[in-house]
C-alpha cells in the first residue's frame, strides 16, 4: 500500500470521529451524556473472602454471575459490586468503575471517544478492561459462558489520561445476560440480612497526576457540571441525582507527608446509606471485626475504620462534616455517607449549591 493510499484510508476512517466533534461543537453539547455511577469491580485476593465479608456486612444478594466474578446488588440495583480474582502477582485495587451513558451504542460511543484522542484496540495484556494504557479503548464481548448473551454482550472500556480504566454502559446493565446486560432474572439473596444497607453508589474519588487536567477531560466528554467544592478540588455531577465523581492530585490521600508516592489510581468508592450516623454506623463496623484506627499513624491497614472532619476550609460544615471510612480484608478503602450527601456543606454534606 502507498503512503498516500494508506493517508487517505485513514483520513476516511476518521471522518465519523471528525463530523461527531463538529456536531458536538455546533450544538454546544457533550459528545456522551451520562445517566448515572453504575459499578465498581474490586480485583481481591480471595473472591470467596470478599463475598462473604460484603454479604456479612451489608447483605448484599447476588444480581448475576460472569463466570468466576459475583455481582453484588446495591440497593435495588441495577447498580452492584462485583469482585474478581487479583490473579498472581497482583495487588488488590477497584480496577475500575462504569457510569452509564445515553443511547448506549458501541460504534456512537466509540466515535465520541475518538473526538477526543481515545484509540480503539483489540488485544490488551488482560481481561476486564485492565491493562488498556491512557487514551485508548476496546470492547470485550461477554460470552454466554461468562453470563452474557448467547452473541456476546458488549461491555467498554477505555483509559483516561493517567490510564485509569472506565467502563461505559446502557443504563439498564446489571451485569448479566443481555445484549444490553441488563438480564438479571434469578437473584440469589445473602445468607443473612447484613448489618448495614446501603442504597447506592455515592462517589468514587481518583488520584491522577493532573486533577486540572482530569477534571477538563471528564467534563468535555461528558458534559459534568461542578455541584460543590472541598478545597480547591471541584465535585462532578454525574446524572440527575447527588452522585459524583472527583480528581486529586497522587500526593493526596491516606499515609501522611511521609508516605511514599503512589500511582493514579481509583482511590476509594463511596456506598450511600439512609439515615447515616457516624457513631452507629462505628459501632456496626466494630462489631463486624473493623477496628477503629484512633491515634494511629502511616498508612491504614485491613479491617480498619476512622472517621475524619472535614471543616469549612475545604467545604464542610462549621463543627465539621464527618466522612467515614473503612478497609476491606484487602484494605481497599470504602466511605459510606447518608443518601442526600452530594459532596457539599452541612453536617451531611448535602448542601450543593444548584
Amino acid at each position: 500500500m502507498s503512503p498516500a493510499t494508506f493517508d487517505r484510508r485513514h483520513f476516511l476512517l476518521s471522518l465519523p470521529a471528525l463530523v461527531i466533534a463538529k456536531r458536538v461543537v455546533g450544538q454546544g453539547r457533550p459528545p456522551l451524556r451520562v445517566r448515572a455511577l453504575n459499578h465498581l469491580t474490586l480485583s481481591v485476593s480471595d473472591v470467596k473472602r470478599s463475598l462473604d465479608f460484603y454479604q456479612g456486612l451489608f447483605g448484599m444478594p447476588i444480581q448475576a454471575r460472569q463466570a468466576a466474578t459475583p455481582i453484588l446488588r446495591i440497593g435495588t440495583g441495577p447498580q452492584f459490586l462485583a469482585l474478581s480474582a487479583a490473579g498472581p502477582g497482583v495487588a488488590p485495587s477497584i480496577n475500575h468503575f462504569c457510569v452509564t451513558v445515553e443511547d448506549f451504542g458501541v460504534d456512537a460511543v466509540m466515535q465520541a471517544l475518538a473526538a477526543r484522542g481515545i484509540t480503539r484496540v483489540e488485544q490488551v495484556t488482560s481481561g476486564g478492561g485492565l491493562g488498556l494504557g491512557p487514551m485508548r479503548a476496546r470492547v470485550r464481548m461477554r460470552g454466554a459462558e461468562a453470563g452474557g448473551a448467547k452473541e456476546g454482550t458488549p461491555e467498554l472500556y477505555f483509559g483516561d489520561p493517567d490510564g485509569v480504566v472506565v467502563q461505559l454502559q446502557d443504563p439498564t446493565y446489571c451485569g448479566g445476560a443481555g445484549v444490553l446486560g441488563n438480564v438479571c432474572s434469578s437473584l440469589e439473596p445473602a445468607p443473612r440480612k447484613g448489618l448495614l444497607a446501603v442504597r447506592d453508589i455515592s462517589h468514587f474519588t481518583v488520584f491522577v497526576s493532573d486533577s486540572n487536567r482530569s477534571t477538563a477531560f471528564y467534563r468535555d466528554l461528558f458534559g459534568l457540571e461542578i455541584q460543590a467544592h472541598q478545597g480547591p478540588l471541584p465535585m462532578l455531577g454525574v446524572g440527575p441525582g447527588v452522585g459524583f465523581v472527583t480528581f486529586a492530585g497522587v500526593g493526596a490521600g491516606r499515609g501522611g507527608a511521609n508516605a511514599p508516592p503512589r500511582s493514579a489510581r481509583i482511590d476509594h468508592a463511596c456506598f450511600s446509606m439512609e439515615g447515616f450516623s457516624p457513631d452507629r454506623v462505628l459501632k456496626a463496623l466494630g462489631e463486624y471485626g473493623i477496628k477503629p484506627r484512633g491515634s494511629a499513624q502511616g498508612p491504614v491497614g485491613p479491617l480498619t475504620s476512622y472517621v475524619t472532619m472535614r471543616m469549612p476550609d475545604r467545604g464542610g460544615a462549621s463543627g465539621g462534616t464527618p466522612e467515614l471510612y473503612f478497609t476491606d480484608p484487602d484494605g481497599l478503602l470504602i466511605q459510606l455517607q447518608d443518601v442526600s450527601y452530594c459532596g457539599g456543606g452541612g453536617y451531611l454534606g448535602n448542601e450543593c449549591p444548584t
